[in-house]
């Protein structure tokens, strides 16, 4: 993907009462947008101007560059993997095999990937990946971190920075973390594999 604000799939107000319109105007409008100009301004003159931002966080050196690419990457996966509260719909086809065969059931990867997410000190993300050896896995990334810097394919993913909850939730970061399941694509999640 290009270094640029993805367009969302709904309005401003359409992930509402999970997550409001006035953090997604901060969380997307704001701190996504600094992101995106921050790469532009860092990369401008180098190596990484013309990249994709895939490219970017899976080779760029710890620093800077880096952590702008990630958050850029990170945060355009975690908005266009949600959907109106009305539309969501259960995991089908090879998504949900996989989800089946690794973790039994949805029910404890949502589990597993709560405990992550409500688990993880400080700012970060949990992530459900496809590992390289095409099993599911969930972990744990500080920060900008994310699972394509192992070479994993990043799915689906939480943020836990308190930006993206704190305006709704404030520091129920597990109240925010449970409700995000009621906003999932699991289709947009699925075509991600």
């Amino acid at each position: 993907m290009k270094n640029e604000m993805p367009k969302l799939p709904y309005p401003n107000n359409g992930l509402e009462p999970v997550i409001s319109a006035e953090t997604l105007t901060y969380h997307y409008g704001k701190h996504l947008q600094t992101y995106v100009t921050n790469l532009a301004n860092l990369t401008a003159g180098t190596a990484y101007e013309q990249k994709e931002v895939e490219d970017i966080v899976a080779t760029a050196p710890d620093g800077a560059i880096f952590n702008n690419a990630g958050q850029v990457l990170n945060h355009t996966l975690y908005f266009l993997q949600f959907t109106t509260p009305h539309q969501v719909q259960a995991p089908e086809g090879r998504l949900a095999e996989l989800i089946y065969r690794d973790f039994g059931s949805l029910d404890n990867l949502k589990e597993q990937m709560e405990k992550a997410a409500i688990g993880l000190f400080g700012s970060g993300w949990a992530w459900l990946s496809l590992s390289k050896e095409g099993t599911l896995q969930i972990t744990q990334e500080s920060n900008a971190g994310n699972p394509l810097r192992r070479g994993d394919t990043p799915l689906l993913c939480i943020d836990v920075w308190e930006h993206a909850y704190y305006i709704d939730y404030r520091n129920r970061r597990a109240d925010h973390v449970k409700r995000l399941w009621d906003i999932i694509n699991w289709q947009a999640v699925s075509n991600r594999l």
